[in-house]
């Protein structure tokens, strides 16, 4: 196809291409793919989020940057791409937390939080009734909903721009997206047989995103968060919280000193090995 006869395509919002291509919303995933790096890993014992926040400028104060939110007491996302995007569907999934909460006296389900999302996001060229369409374009950012319902059983969700919602036990999204998940999948496989601990899946999420990240990890320039089985006014239940400093201090100083003592250890071998040659 001739670019002439792309761009007749590419403008509209609802129009397939002749090769059934959806131009806006391929644009709206090289969009996310723009955006900052964030992991999420789903354990028996919880799930956990991790992202990178990109502090452009030392003048920026690095907690003014969110890429790990809150949606209710049970649930979080992570999300990349187009921060104002995220805004606007973050607080259509509280308002729908909220909502049927107030109706129903129970938490909502994360499924039911994730597929309101996508439901959202496929919204992009409908109209209501005579007046002017919803959306101008597909929602540039994608997410990863972690949470847990109250029979102790974590999941965690990936919504895309498309409208696609997809369960999974450990994904990666934004700008470091390809390499982070082959490393994921390596390393979930070998390192803890499929099946890792909370605390081992915060550290491999850190240990990811430190490979996959431009500048140095610190505490300033990442979010991590947990959801797993907490206290609520008293009462045992699922509860969606951020890694305080300290202790995310201790994991990122555990895995630079396991960097060091990995780097000394190859740097042995091959000193070894010139040793031998000569």
């Amino acid at each position: 196809m001739s670019e002439a006869s792309r761009s007749d395509y590419d403008r509209g919002v609802n129009t397939f291409s002749p090769e059934g291509r959806f131009y806006q919303v391929e644009y709206a995933l090289e969009a996310i793919k723009l955006g900052s790096t964030a992991i999420g890993i789903q354990t028996s014992e919880g799930a956990v989020l991790a992202a990178e926040k990109r502090v452009t400028s030392s003048l920026l104060v690095p907690s003014s940057i969110e890429k790990i939110v809150k949606i209710d007491d049970h649930v979080g996302c992570a999300v990349a791409g187009l921060t104002p995007d995220s805004r606007i569907i973050i607080e259509h999934a509280r308002g729908q937390a909220q909502s049927h909460k107030f109706t129903y006296d129970e938490p909502i389900l994360v499924r039911s939080v994730s597929q309101s999302v996508c439901d959202l996001a496929l919204q992009f060229g409908e109209s209501v009734g005579e007046s002017k369409p919803k959306m101008s374009r597909p929602f540039g950012v994608a997410l990863l909903i972690a949470g847990m319902d109250e029979d102790e059983k974590p999941s965690l969700y990936h919504c895309e721009p498309t409208g696609t919602l997809v369960k999974t036990r450990l994904k990666a999204i934004g700008g470091g997206q390809e390499g982070a998940q082959s490393k994921l999948e390596a390393d979930f496989e070998k390192d803890y047989n499929e099946n890792p601990t909370l605390e081992q899946a915060k550290h491999l999420a850190l240990k990811v995103l430190k490979e996959v990240m431009e500048d140095k990890i610190t505490k300033t320039n990442i979010e991590l968060s947990f959801v797993t089985m907490g206290e609520i006014r008293g009462k045992k239940a699922p509860l969606f919280q951020y890694e305080n400093e300290e202790a995310l201090g201790q994991l990122i100083e555990r895995i630079e000193r396991e960097k060091r003592e990995q780097d000394a250890l190859e740097f042995g071998e091959s000193g070894d090995r010139m040793e031998e040659d000569h």
